[in-house]
C-alpha cells in the first residue's frame, strides 16, 4: 500500500512537471484562446440571429400586422374571418436580398468616372475645353432611392400580380380583418368564401370584384380593399448601360426608375433610344433629353417581369462649345440643326455675339474644314453633321460710343459720346474734381478721440499704399492723409524734455548697443496713434496744369496722347485746351502726387514746433526759405536753444534709410565672411565655443541695426553761440518739413558701455572725462579708443578723428547742453582665459623642446 501511495505521488509529480513545462503553457494558452473566439462567435450568431437588421418574412407579416384580432370577442349574428398561418398558401418572398443586390450596386457605382471617348479627346485637341457628355452628370453614383420601394402610394391602374400582398377589411354582418398572398397562379384565398383568382385585375377594379366575390356567401357587410407588401419583379438592362445586368426591382418601378438604377447609359450609350421590350415587342422608346430638358416623363412605362430595356449605342454626336449656357457634347436626331442644338444647349448667353456661328466639320471622313454659320433664319435652319463641333463667341469688349474719365475726379467711369462734347462737358465745375475719399477723410476729422485710437491700432502696413509711421499714409487712390514722421505725436504733446530724451534714445539705437531706452519705446507706441487736433492733408491738390487724353488711332491703331492745360479746359469756352471728344477717348486727370510739378506750383505745409512765437503748421509760399517762414511767423522766443534744433525732410529720411540699409547688409556679409574665415582655423571645442558666442552676439547687433530707422534729420551746421533767426541757412522748404527748436536743456547724457548710463546735470566748465567718469567709467567690455559724442545739433565728434600732436585730447572736449556721449562695446575681443591657456601652451611645448635638446647633447 505504501508503495502505491509512493508511485501514485510520483505520477502526480511527474504529471504536474509535464503540464508546467512551456510547451503545455503555450497549448494551455492557445486553448483558453480558441475557447474565447468560439464563445464570441456563438454570442455573434445568436444576437446576429435575434436582432438581424432584416427580419424573416414571417416575423415581418407578424411585426407590419400584428395578429390581435382573435382577442375582441366575437359579436352575436357576426360572422369573423382572421388571419391564419395555414391561410397563406404561398410564404412571403424576402426582400433582404434585393436590398443587399442594390447595397452591392450602390458601392459600385462610386467607381473612378469614364475615360474619355475618342470624340472628347478630339474636342479637346481643337478647342482645349474638356466638354462633357450632355447628362452623363445626372448618373454620378445610383442614389438610394432607387432601391424596391414599397411604401408608396399605388395608382389606380396598378396591375396585381403574383405575389402582392392584398389586405382586406370588413364591418356590418361580417367582421373581416385578413391579409393574404396572390398565389403563383394568381389566386387570392379567403376562408369561407374560397379562391378569387385576381390576377392581371388593376386596383381600382379590386375592391368591386372582391366584394361581389364576399357578397356570395355574406350580406350587409361593407369592405376595404389595400395593398399591403408588393411584389418584386425581375429585369433585364442590357447594352450600352453602365453596369448591364438583371435588376430586381419593385413592381411600381418604371422604364426611368430601372434605367437610373442601372447607373444610366455609358459614354458610348445611347440617351435618345432607349427601348422597352416585352417578348418581340417594342413597348416604348424613350428619349432621356425629353425629361433632362422639358421633364417630359410620357413615355416611360411601368415595367413588368421579364421586360428588357435596351440601350443603343450612341448616334451621331455633336461638340457644342463658346458662349451657350450648356457647352457639352450632345446626341443628335437626324435633320437637327443649329437652332435646334442652340435650343438643346440652353440658348445663347447674355455676353454671345449674335451674329455668327463657326463650325468645325469632318467632310468625308478625310479632311477637316471650318464654315461660317450666320445667326438668322438661313443660319438656325442650316443642317448639321455627326462630328461638327459648334463654337459661338463671346461680344467683343469694345464700347462704340463712350468716352472714359480716371484718375483724380469724383465720379470716374465711362460716359456717352455725343457729337461736339468737349472736356468741359465732363467736368462741368472744379467739384467735380473733389473725390469720394476727399469727403471720407474729412469725415474722419469728426470722429471722436476714441474712436481715432481704435482706428490708429492698426499696423501702418493694414492701410493701402502708405508708407508707414515715417511718411505720408495715403489712401487707396494715393491721396495723402497725413505726415507722421518720426517725432510727430511727441511734438504734438509738446513735452520737450521727452523730445530731447527721445532723440537721444534714437541716437543710442543707432549707435549699435544691446538696450533701448525706454524712452524711445515709449516713441514707438506714440507713434502708434492719431490725435484729432493734428493737420493732416485730407487729399493731394490737383494738377491744373496737366492732363491727357489717350486716343487710339483708326488708322495706324497706335495710341496717341493729346496733353492739354485743365484749368483752362473746365472754365469753358472754345479754346485749345477744351478738346473735342471721340468715341473711345479716355481722359486722365492727375494729382501732383502722380507727377510732380515744379516745387514753386506745388502747395507745401512745414510745422513748426517748439520756441516759436506762434508754433504751428504753416502753408509756405512759393520760393519761401526757412528762415523767411521763421520770421513771418513771429520768430523765435528767448528760451530758444536754436544749436539743438532738429530738421527733419521727408526725402532726406528715405536717401537715409537707403544708405543705413547698404550699411547693415555689408557689415552683415562682413560678420559671416570673417565667421568663416575663422571656423577654418578652430582647433578645439573651446574656441569653436567661443567662436560661436562672439558670432551670436556680432548676429544679434545685425538684428538690431535692421530695426533702426533713419529720421531724416538734417543737420544745420549752426554754432553753440548762434542764436537769432538771420544764423539760420538759407534752406528752401519742402513739403511735409518738420523744424522742431527746444529750450535750452540742462543735461548731458552718457550711454553705452559704462557702468551707469544716464543723464547728468550740464556744468559749463565740465569736459567728458568728468561725465565719464559720474557714470561709473567704462566697463571692461568698453571699446574708448572709438568712443564718439552726439552733439545736439545731430553732428558727431569722434576720438580717432580728435587725436592728434596738437589737440589736448577727446576727454577733454567742452560739451554743450543735450551732447551725448556715447561708449560703444568691443565687438571682436579675445578672452583673457583664452589668451592665457594659448600662451601657457606655447611656454610648455618650448619647454619640452628645451629639456629634449638638454638630454640630447649630454
Amino acid at each position: 500500500m505504501q508503495a502505491m501511495r509512493t508511485g501514485v505521488i510520483k505520477l502526480k509529480t511527474n504529471y504536474l512537471e509535464l503540464f508546467d513545462c512551456r510547451a503545455i503553457k503555450m497549448y494551455r494558452g492557445l486553448l483558453a484562446l480558441f475557447l474565447f473566439l468560439s464563445s464570441l462567435t456563438g454570442m455573434y450568431g445568436q444576437s446576429s440571429q435575434e436582432s438581424g437588421q432584416y427580419p424573416s418574412s414571417q416575423d415581418r407579416q407578424s411585426t407590419r400586422y400584428p395578429q390581435n384580432t382573435e382577442d375582441r370577442p366575437a359579436q352575436p349574428g357576426r360572422e369573423r374571418i382572421t388571419n391564419s398561418d395555414s391561410a397563406n398558401p404561398t410564404a412571403r418572398r424576402s426582400d433582404s436580398d434585393d436590398r443587399e443586390s442594390f447595397r452591392i450596386r450602390n458601392e459600385e457605382a462610386r467607381e473612378q468616372p469614364e475615360p474619355q471617348t475618342e470624340f472628347q479627346q478630339f474636342v479637346f485637341a481643337s478647342t482645349e475645353q474638356k466638354l462633357r457628355m450632355f447628362g452623363q452628370d445626372l448618373f454620378r453614383g445610383v442614389p438610394s432611392t432607387f432601391a424596391p420601394v414599397d411604401r408608396v402610394p399605388v395608382t389606380s391602374e396598378y396591375v396585381i400580380g403574383p405575389g402582392d400582398e392584398i389586405m382586406l377589411r370588413g364591418w356590418g354582418q361580417i367582421d373581416i380583418d385578413y391579409h393574404a398572398v396572390v398565389d403563383r397562379v394568381g389566386n387570392l384565398f379567403i376562408p369561407k368564401v374560397g379562391n378569387v383568382n385576381v390576377s392581371g385585375v388593376k386596383y381600382r377594379e379590386l375592391q368591386p370584384l372582391l366584394k361581389s366575390a364576399i357578397g356570395r356567401v355574406f350580406r350587409d357587410f361593407d369592405l376595404n380593399v389595400t395593398l399591403g407588401q408588393l411584389r418584386s419583379i425581375q429585369v433585364f438592362v442590357v447594352g450600352q448601360a453602365k453596369r448591364p445586368g438583371s435588376y430586381t426591382v419593385s413592381s411600381l418601378s418604371t422604364l426611368v426608375n430601372a434605367v437610373f438604377a442601372s447607373g444610366g447609359p455609358s459614354a458610348k450609350g445611347s440617351m435618345r433610344r432607349i427601348q422597352l421590350k416585352r417578348g418581340a415587342q417594342v413597348i416604348t422608346e424613350f428619349d432621356l433629353y425629353d425629361l433632362f430638358i422639358n421633364g417630359d416623363k410620357s413615355k416611360d412605362a411601368q415595367l413588368l417581369p421579364g421586360d428588357v430595356i435596351y440601350i443603343p449605342p450612341v448616334g451621331p454626336t455633336i461638340a457644342m462649345n463658346g458662349s451657350v449656357n450648356v457647352p457639352a457634347i450632345y446626341e443628335i436626331k437626324p435633320k437637327t440643326n443649329l437652332g435646334d442644338l442652340i435650343q438643346l444647349a440652353g440658348g445663347l448667353t447674355s455676353t454671345a455675339s449674335g451674329q455668327k456661328a463657326t463650325v468645325e466639320r469632318i467632310k468625308d471622313r478625310s479632311v477637316r474644314a471650318i464654315e461660317e454659320f450666320t445667326l438668322d433664319d438661313s443660319g438656325f435652319g442650316r443642317i448639321l453633321q455627326d462630328g461638327d463641333l459648334v463654337t459661338l463667341r463671346a461680344l467683343s469688349a469694345r464700347f462704340d460710343n463712350a468716352i472714359t474719365i480716371r484718375g483724380n475726379v469724383a465720379a470716374p467711369g465711362r460716359y456717352p459720346w455725343k457729337e461736339g462734347i468737349r472736356i468741359s462737358d465732363l467736368i462741368t465745375s472744379r467739384e467735380a474734381l473733389v473725390t469720394r475719399n476727399f469727403w471720407l477723410a474729412q469725415s474722419d476729422l469728426g470722429k471722436d478721440d476714441f474712436e481715432i485710437k481704435r482706428t490708429a491700432r492698426l499696423p501702418s502696413s493694414n492701410i493701402r499704399g502708405g508708407r508707414g509711421i515715417d511718411g505720408y499714409f495715403t489712401g487707396t487712390d494715393g491721396y495723402s492723409a497725413g505726415t507722421d514722421g518720426h517725432l510727430d505725436d511727441k511734438a504734438v504733446r509738446g513735452n520737450q524734455d521727452e523730445i530731447q530724451d527721445d532723440i537721444q534714445g534714437e541716437r543710442s539705437q543707432r549707435a549699435g548697443f544691446g538696450k533701448q531706452s525706454a524712452t524711445v519705446e515709449k516713441a514707438n507706441r506714440l507713434n502708434q496713434a492719431k490725435f484729432s487736433n493734428e493737420i493732416r492733408r485730407t487729399a493731394p491738390d490737383i494738377n491744373w496744369d496737366y492732363a491727357v487724353v489717350q486716343r487710339l488711332n483708326r488708322e495706324s491703331l497706335a495710341t496717341n496722347l493729346v496733353p492739354f492745360n485743365l484749368g483752362k479746359a473746365i472754365s469753358g469756352g472754345e479754346n485749345a485746351d477744351n478738346l473735342l471728344l471721340q468715341p473711345g477717348d479716355v481722359i486722365t486727370i492727375f494729382s501732383q502726387l502722380d507727377i510732380k510739378v515744379p516745387e514753386e506750383n506745388r502747395s507745401k505745409f512745414v510745422t513748426l514746433e517748439g520756441e516759436f512765437a506762434s508754433a504751428g503748421v504753416y502753408e509756405v509760399k512759393p520760393g519761401e526759405t526757412l528762415p523767411q517762414l521763421v520770421a513771418r511767423v513771429g520768430g523765435l522766443t528767448t528760451n530758444a536753444y536754436l544749436f539743438g534744433a532738429e530738421f527733419t525732410r521727408e526725402s532726406a529720411r528715405e536717401t537715409q534709410q537707403k544708405n543705413l540699409d547698404e550699411l547693415v547688409d555689408r557689415f552683415e556679409r562682413d560678420v559671416e565672411r570673417r565667421t568663416s574665415n575663422k571656423s577654418q582655423n578652430v582647433v578645439s571645442t573651446e574656441e569653436a565655443l567661443a567662436l560661436k558666442d562672439r558670432v551670436d552676439t556680432q548676429r544679434k547687433l545685425v538684428e538690431k541695426l535692421k530695426q533702426v530707422k533713419a529720421t531724416g534729420r538734417v543737420v544745420l551746421g549752426l554754432k553753440p553761440s548762434q542764436t537769432g533767426v538771420d544764423a539760420l541757412p538759407t534752406l528752401l522748404l519742402e513739403d511735409g518739413d518738420r523744424f522742431v527748436v527746444p529750450y535750452v536743456p540742462s543735461t548731458v547724457n552718457v550711454v553705452g558701455a559704462v557702468y551707469n548710463d544716464n543723464s547728468y546735470l550740464y556744468q559749463s566748465r565740465n569736459n567728458i572725462d568728468f561725465y565719464v567718469h559720474k557714470a561709473g567709467g567704462g566697463t571692461r567690455e568698453a571699446d574708448r579708443s572709438h568712443s564718439f559724442v552726439v552733439r545736439a545739433d545731430g553732428s558727431i565728434v569722434s576720438k580717432s578723428r580728435s587725436a592728434g600732436w596738437f589737440s589736448s585730447g577727446f576727454e577733454s572736449l567742452k560739451l554743450m547742453p543735450g551732447d551725448t556721449i556715447v561708449i560703444p562695446e568691443q565687438l571682436d575681443k579675445t578672452s583673457v582665459l583664452k589668451g592665457l591657456k594659448d600662451w601657457s601652451q606655447v611656454i610648455g611645448q618650448f619647454a619640452l623642446g628645451v629639456a629634449a635638446i638638454n638630454t640630447l647633447t649630454k
